[in-house]
């Protein structure tokens, strides 16, 4: 156990490492972008542009890497991710915790649809096998998870919105309608709903057809245990074979790309959130990325390593609970 923890601190440690020099090897930096925008937007010289953005910024990004470097692992173990260079005297990480709320009940409530009706059509279709049912849904499953979510989105917004016109996408984008405040109260629950429904639907769409060729595939491979022989050699009920024997043994090695899911939950889906305006975590990624904003990408990619290698940590240290055949003596 010990072991495996540490593992986990040097993985996160080594992530956001690399992302630290990555983001700064990417071609620009927040000022010379600033200054661009200034220029184009507000029309302005470059020597007017340039000390605006000296002003704002007050970096001095010709400080070796490696000094930047300490002072973030140093700013870092006392808790801090720093100050966003859009959003000036902003705290990075109120940022990312302002969008993360949204990012949550979006994605994650999309992936919980998502893997349940995965896990029920992939059983019935394991245990249909090389029936028409099986074929069926293996197909269906096939061609839905082979396309990318952002064209589906862009498919249902064209055939849905323009063609059929029956959704009005203008209002559902974003995430609350202009003058609803966050609180406790059944319209402010209407109103996330209303634009939340679409890309959680797209979310499901786009990513139930893996768990159902997962689910299939474990199904089968579990059909073939010794201990269903028995169960039928027994005369139990097929019903009961499926739920309670293969159902529950089928679904282990599922677990793993679970909690690999779970913790990409934290990244969201930039794509559709772009998409329909949703303001969540991914999204804020795009644009952080775009604007060179340091603190906000790696904060963000923080939180995603850290999700990503707690989830492993957590399935890894409860497998042998689930699966008492791999259990270390």
């Amino acid at each position: 156990m010990l072991r495996r923890v540490i593992k986990a601190l040097f993985t996160i440690f080594f992530i956001t490492s690399l992302v630290f020099f990555i983001v700064r090897l990417m071609p620009g930096n927040p000022v010379d972008i600033y200054i661009s925008q200034l220029i184009i937007e507000e029309s302005m010289s470059y020597t007017q542009a340039r000390d605006q953005a000296a002003a704002l910024f007050q970096l001095d990004f010709s400080k070796p890497v490696l000094l930047q470097y300490v002072d973030y692992l140093v700013n870092l173990l006392q808790g801090n991710l720093g100050q966003s260079f859009r959003s000036k005297g902003t705290p990075a990480a109120d940022i990312i915790f302002k969008y993360l709320p949204w990012t949550l009940f979006c994605v994650g409530s999309g992936l919980v649809f998502s893997f349940v009706i995965g896990l029920l059509l992939g059983m019935v279709a394991g245990f249909k096998r090389n029936s028409p049912l099986d074929i069926g849904i293996s197909s269906l499953a096939a061609l839905v998870g082979a396309i990318p979510n952002y064209l589906i989105a862009i498919m249902f917004i064209v055939v849905m919105g323009s063609v059929l016109n029956i959704l009005p996408f203008a209002k559902i984008r974003g995430s609350l309608s202009p003058g609803v405040q966050p609180e406790f109260s059944l319209n402010f629950v209407q109103d996330v709903l209303f634009h939340a429904w679409v890309p959680i639907l797209i979310y499901v769409l786009s990513t139930v057809g893996n768990w159902v060729l997962l689910m299939k595939s474990s199904t089968t491979s579990t059909l073939e245990e010794d201990f269903v022989t028995v169960a039928r050699a027994r005369g139990l009920k097929e019903r009961r074979i499926l739920t309670q024997y293969v159902g529950r043994n089928a679904m282990l090695p599922l677990v793993t790309q679970l909690a690999i899911s779970i913790g990409f939950v934290v990244a969201g889906s930039f794509a559709i959130e772009t998409l329909f305006v949703y303001q969540g975590v991914g999204a804020l990624l795009l644009q952080s990325i775009q604007a060179r904003d340091y603190p906000v990408v790696q904060g963000i990619v923080l939180i995603i390593t850290v999700t990503v290698v707690t989830a492993n940590l957590l399935v890894d240290l409860l497998y042998s609970r689930l699966d008492p055949r791999i259990r270390v003596r």
